[in-house]
């Protein structure tokens, strides 16, 4: 009979953690813009996403970035 020999990794340190995804939001700003950056959520039907995400890939462009020339168009770069 033979016996497995399982290593046990280095005690964890005290570093401070890696600042979480809701913290890198909040504070990331756009090379572009000089204002800081909101997060916006919708829900899009699956067919208009699908749309969407296909004439943007064909296009080379993001989708946040396509959304928010349109909201500009509507809204106006006040």
């Amino acid at each position: 009979m033979s016996t497995k020999k399982v290593s046990i990794g280095a005690k964890p340190t005290n570093k401070p953690a890696t600042p979480t995804a809701d913290a890198w939001v909040e504070n990331r700003t756009a090379a572009d813009a000089h204002e800081t950056m909101k997060r916006l959520t919708i829900d899009v039907p699956e067919s208009l996403h699908r749309a969407i995400k296909s004439q943007c890939a064909m296009r080379g462009t993001k989708i946040a970035d396509e959304v928010r020339e349109l909201l500009l168009q509507k809204y106006g770069n006040h």
